[in-house]
């Protein structure tokens, strides 16, 4: 009730209604939202890199790749996020709708504002989906992907480091070389707090 009386206290319907009018994206927790920071250069070349590899490998499958701007719906409408690439091969998640519930894949690509929630608290919720089987974290500094797949133990996490690795996404069985993750990008004087990132 208190939480309802607060004047930053959003009903799921109203957050919804809202961010399809907002020229900025929110991610919605629990009745509150939190603006998301813009994003560099290198962000959006790896995420545009790994969207058509996605995509290309998907074709004429029954899954679908969104990037960047399609929500996930978690804990009945109580959170919603913005990952920057999901899959799901669900026919339930209707594409004329501005969310999916049963994502099979999300990958973030880390920044430095985000890396900390994404890593920690935003995976904690992602976990709680049932359909998700990877969850995939990218970084912009590092020829370095982490690929944390559900087991019937926990979550296993794998990591491929440098250049010639080869990332295995085994929810969609798919062999991932980093030189096209990072395709067009020279790491090598990446320095932190770069904008460009």
């Amino acid at each position: 009730m208190i939480a309802a009386q607060s004047p930053h206290y959003l009903t799921p319907e109203d957050y919804l209604a809202q961010e399809r009018h907002s020229p900025i994206k929110h991610e919605y927790i629990n009745g509150e939202v939190y603006a998301m920071a813009g994003t560099g250069g290198f962000h959006n070349i790896i995420s545009g890199n790994v969207y058509l590899l996605l995509r290309n490998r998907l074709h004429g499958s029954s899954c679908r790749t969104y990037f960047a701007d399609m929500k996930v719906k978690l804990a009945e409408g109580k959170q919603f996020f913005y990952p920057d690439l999901t899959v799901t091969c669900d026919s339930d998640d209707d594409p004329s709708l501005a969310y999916i519930t049963q994502p099979k894949l999300i990958i973030e690509v880390l920044s430095e504002s985000t890396e900390l929630f994404d890593r920690g608290k935003k995976f904690q919720y992602y976990r709680t989906i049932a359909s998700l089987q990877e969850y995939v974290l990218i970084s912009v500094r590092d020829y370095l992907v982490e690929v944390f797949q559900r087991m019937d133990q926990g979550w296993f996490m794998q990591t491929y480091q440098g250049e010639d690795a080869i990332a295995q996404f085994q929810s969609i069985d798919l062999e991932v070389p980093l030189t096209d993750v990072y395709a067009t990008l020279d790491l090598s004087n990446v320095r932190p707090g770069n904008p460009s990132q």
